[in-house]
């Protein structure tokens, strides 16, 4: 059976989380969309991963946030980070200065010899430039997670795999992670997918990272600040 994602499913965005007074998530939606930054693929241009990460982040979008991609091609073109080079290229600053901006990730791997690939892995490295920020590495962001595989154990062993290193870099993992074994599901187009299941698993990754974003991002004083702002201009 092969489906299109061609309409929102299970689009359960978080409308109205209570704040202070009159403001409420609902205002802060409408100022500013959270931002959702995608990172995984591998070095084939259509891989699977690349592919179920896009179906994650149309889950995101679907729930109200702006989406970007970092895919197989881009993390290929970043050097092998170390962390006592201070000429960072443009790629490396382009990657540091998205996920800074960023209110939620997903990350997608393929599972190598039962750990994460080291083209994600450097990618991730990378982001040892974000520890001196404010919010320091992934810090105050949720992370959706997602793992493709040849057969399971690979799946399952990578997949708690990235969720501790979220956890290291001081992420928050979204409570579901998607694990996809390629054995059994196929991407024949970036749109197309022959196992609807994992489809409402990837797009549940999205939905769940955006939602997070949603709610977390209300309570940031930037955020904050931008809700006063417009009730002030709507004579609240």
């Amino acid at each position: 059976m092969i489906i299109r994602l061609s309409r929102p499913l299970n689009n359960r965005v978080v409308r109205r989380l209570a704040l202070p007074g009159v403001f409420n998530l609902s205002r802060i939606e409408t100022f500013r969309r959270p931002l959702v930054v995608g990172i995984g693929g591998t070095t084939r241009p259509v891989s699977s991963t690349e592919r179920a990460l896009g179906f994650a982040l149309r889950g995101a979008e679907q729930s109200g946030a702006r989406v970007r991609l970092f895919g197989g091609a881009f993390l290929y073109s970043l050097p092998h980070y170390s962390p006592d080079s201070r000429d960072l290229t443009d790629a490396q600053r382009e990657l540091i200065e998205a996920v800074r901006d960023a209110d939620a990730l997903i990350i997608a791997t393929p599972g190598y010899h039962g750990g994460i690939s080291g083209l994600v892995k450097n990618a991730l490295d990378t982001l040892e430039e974000l520890r001196d920020d404010e919010r320091p590495y992934l810090d105050g962001r949720a992370v959706g997670s997602i793992v493709t595989a040849y057969g399971w154990q690979a799946a399952g062993t990578v997949l708690t795999s990235l969720r501790s290193i979220v956890h290291a870099l001081r992420g928050w993992p979204t409570p579901f992670g998607a694990a996809v074994n390629t054995l059994e599901t196929r991407f024949e187009t970036a749109e197309h997918c022959s196992d609807p299941k994992v489809v409402e698993q990837l797009v549940t990754v999205g939905q769940q990272a955006s939602n997070f974003a949603l709610a977390f991002g209300s309570h940031r004083p930037d955020a904050w600040h931008a809700v006063k702002r417009e009730a002030v201009l709507a004579g609240h």
